[in-house]
């Protein structure tokens, strides 16, 4: 697996059709691989992430796969073309260390939700079907983390040892629509920021490596961790 990441130049009306639109984006990350290569599989998943300083001078496209990735028509359409430079690391000594107990600093941009029952009536012989909704405020947003977090090998810390909570925070949550199959896409986002204990070694590699929660074509799931300061 590899990391990657390039800055995005805002000023650029490309960078802007991008930022925009997750399906245009995702189409941009998809090229910078060639047709033959691994896309997703056991070993892992393409994933993306933007990150957006508070300040809003910078943005940032984070890239996680299983092959190293060229970014140069990104450059080309939203970069710097004449300082075409990208970071790319080998991601596995960092995955392969992964261990229980450990504690990191994370960040993740997902996307909440969660199924919804509807009974469609008499006309349709009372069928329920499911729709798919996102979750709208802080704190069921927190609460679909905790529950993910679990099965993904990971533990919430508390932000202090008088346990005022999770020392994590929704740090931006946004709505987006986006045109994609001939109808629009709603898409809520959350981005969390905080740290974690590791409970299951395996579980957290495979989070690492797959993601977390739905949307993941779109620029969610990825979860990316740091030594705590």
């Amino acid at each position: 697996m590899y990391i990657s990441r390039m800055p995005l130049n805002t000023a650029r009306y490309a960078a802007k059709q991008l930022i925009a639109s997750p399906y245009r984006l995702h189409a941009a990350v998809e090229k910078s691989f060639p047709p033959g290569a691994v896309r997703s599989g056991d070993g892992g998943r393409i994933l993306w992430r933007l990150d957006f300083s508070r300040e809003g001078d910078s943005t940032w496209l984070y890239v996680v796969s299983p092959e190293r990735p060229d970014f140069t028509h990104i450059v080309e359409q939203a970069g710097w073309p004449t300082h075409a430079e990208w970071e790319v690391k080998d991601y596995e000594p960092l995955i392969t260390h992964i261990a229980k107990g450990q504690e990191w600093a994370f960040r993740l941009r997902a996307n909440p939700a969660r199924q919804v029952h509807m009974d469609k009536g008499r006309r349709s012989n009372h069928a329920v079907v499911g729709k798919v909704m996102g979750h709208v405020t802080a704190d069921y947003q927190l609460s679909w983390l905790e529950k993910h977090s679990e099965r993904n090998g990971f533990a919430l810390l508390g932000s202090s040892d008088e346990g005022y909570g999770p020392s994590c925070l929704v740090s931006q949550r946004r709505k987006e629509q986006f045109d994609h199959g001939g109808g629009k896409v709603t898409l809520v986002t959350a981005q969390f920021d905080g740290q974690l204990r590791v409970t299951d070694a395996q579980a957290f590699q495979r989070c690492l490596r797959q993601g977390i929660g739905r949307a993941k074509s779109f620029g969610c799931g990825l979860l990316t961790v740091a030594p705590i300061r």
